[in-house]
């Protein structure tokens, strides 16, 4: 079998995926840094995430449909110098509204990569292949969920605004997929009625739902629990600096890394089913045993739990939807798929902000437990190979 992870269509939708979670994942260190030099609460921080990914929910429907009917580039392009630009300009806010403003137009600009990488990858590849594919992106994006909060622990210790040079990368990829890239395009065919009316048609099955079900619930997860209030647990509890902090988090994208990039196989071994029931039972521990760590070196067996997880989930979700999607209509499954996780990306915050107001940090945790568990019986009860 031929090595795809060489192909430079490919290795182009890698450096989009890069991209597409740098804009939180890079922050994520900085957060505790963030509350204090902006004189934020620990309710009011999660706005910092929420603003970024509100874009999504709003334009992803709108993206996905551009997508089809006018071509993916035509879309991402723009869209990367838009994240670039107003990226780079939050390093200059010095007040929360400022920044806050910032973040909102850097997430327009984010709102369509989620949503095109995924199309991308199902319209090069079909069959075992566009599961590796799947796969081996999760692996980069575990990649950079590694290494830029890493990176932007070592930058906030220079002070909470240096993580916001990151997004610079975003414009040099930008060109470079303008004057490189060759992915192929969609043909347009019909009248938006027939092709609306085919999309409700393929989305309205079981299956379908299912699968945006989980999509839902595994970023309800990941944006409450995780990413926004791990990193307070550990500095709470431990006194965890930017850079320890960070450190948790690479040791997740690692294990996230191994099951991604063996996804292909697994698949294949075990099925997609067997995949995604493993994933709700290792969040479910994740989510039972970080909030009662002794310790902070005791967080991380539950933490390679909720990496294992992710890189069964996600990638097997992405291949799932991708396959069932015709590419004429893969745009709009990848928006509405990719407007649920905004959707959880920016609620999630929110809703855990409201449980730790009311009940403390073990009831932000105690949610994600439910989630995991409502994962379990989506894919007992809905999803088949």
């Amino acid at each position: 079998m031929r090595r795809i992870y060489l192909d430079k269509n490919l290795q182009f939708v890698f450096g989009v995926t890069l991209i597409a979670i740098l804009g939180v994942s890079s922050i994520i260190p900085a957060l505790p840094d963030i509350m204090g030099g902006l004189s934020m609460s620990p309710v009011e921080i999660g706005l910092v995430i929420s603003v970024f990914t509100l874009p999504g929910v709003l334009f992803s429907p709108l993206v996905g449909i551009l997508a089809d009917r006018m071509g993916r580039k035509v879309i991402l392009v723009p869209a990367l110098f838009i994240f670039g630009g107003f990226g780079f300009a939050c390093f200059f806010a010095r007040s929360m509204e400022q920044l806050l403003v910032l973040r909102f137009l850097q997430g327009v600009g984010a709102s369509p990569l989620g949503v095109l990488y995924g199309t991308i990858i199902g319209d090069l590849y079909q069959g075992r292949e566009r599961a590796q594919a799947m796969g081996y992106n999760a692996s980069i994006l575990s990649m950079g969920t590694a290494i830029f909060p890493a990176i932007g622990g070592v930058l906030a210790m220079l002070g909470w605004h240096f993580p916001f040079v990151l997004p610079l990368l975003a414009i040099p990829l930008g060109l470079s997929i303008s004057a490189f890239m060759d992915s192929p395009e969609p043909t347009s065919k019909g009248s938006l009625k027939d092709y609306f009316s085919e999309a409700f048609r393929l989305m309205k099955t079981r299956q379908v739902l299912a699968l945006f079900g989980t999509t839902l619930l595994t970023f309800i997860i990941l944006y409450g629990p995780i990413v926004t209030y791990l990193p307070i647990l550990l500095n709470a509890q431990f006194q965890a600096s930017p850079a320890m902090i960070g450190t948790v988090f690479l040791i997740s994208s690692g294990f996230t890394g191994i099951a991604s990039f063996q996804l292909g196989r697994l698949t294949q071994r075990f099925g997609q089913r067997s995949l995604l029931l493993s994933a709700g039972v290792l969040y479910g521990l994740a989510m039972l045993l970080m909030p009662h760590a002794p310790g902070l070196w005791h967080v991380i067996p539950p933490v390679m739990c909720f990496g294992l997880a992710q890189g069964l989930n996600i990638p097997t979700v992405m291949t799932l939807l991708t396959s069932i999607a015709p590419m004429e209509q893969r745009g709009a499954f990848m928006a509405a798929n990719g407007f649920l996780l905004r959707l959880a990306q920016t609620v999630a915050p929110l809703i855990m902000g409201g449980l730790f107001a009311l009940f403390g940090m073990e009831a932000v945790f105690l949610g994600g437990l439910a989630c995991a568990l409502t994962l379990l019986g989506l894919a007992f009860f809905c999803i088949r190979d």
